[in-house]
């Protein structure tokens, strides 16, 4: 199935970044665990919290590698000659995980924080320096030499 998308409007112009990131996003979005959160919390603040029950700190890793802010939990295998545990429900998810988003550039990763089985990582948007650039308009016709701007 051929899907068109927005990016393909001859109006927008230099946008193939945003297309390969939009490809990638819908790569990385399909798997639900680990369950999260995205909260905006104001003044280009925003918090991602992961539901990582039975994980300690040195089970996570978090890392940003253009643009792509990824999130791995790795289990420790049972231990070799551990006894055998009989669960009557085992509704607690016992797997690794590898969770990734995408951040718009600009976006940078405060810090991450591990309380209660949640990971918390609080991201920043600094508000983007805005400017106008008036662009000189030349007048064609002058030979041997760049056109005269008017």
């Amino acid at each position: 199935m051929n899907r068109t998308l927005v990016f393909d409007s001859p109006l927008l112009l230099g946008f193939d970044h945003t297309r390969a990131l939009i490809e990638r996003a819908a790569k990385i979005g399909g798997d639900v665990y680990p369950p999260y959160n995205i909260e905006d919390l104001g003044e280009g603040r925003l918090r991602i919290t992961l539901a990582v029950a039975g994980f300690a700190p040195e089970h996570l890793q978090v890392s940003v590698e253009d643009n792509q802010l990824s999130i791995v939990g790795r289990r420790e295998p049972e231990a070799v000659g551990a006894p055998e545990r009989a669960f009557l429900h085992r509704g607690i998810a016992a797997r690794g995980f590898a969770r990734g988003f995408i951040l718009a550039d600009g976006i940078e990763v405060d810090h991450a924080t591990l309380e209660d089985g949640l990971l918390k990582i609080d991201l920043v948007r600094p508000e983007p320096v805005r400017r106008v650039r008036n662009i000189p308009i030349r007048t064609a016709g002058h030979s041997g030499g760049p056109a005269s701007p008017v």
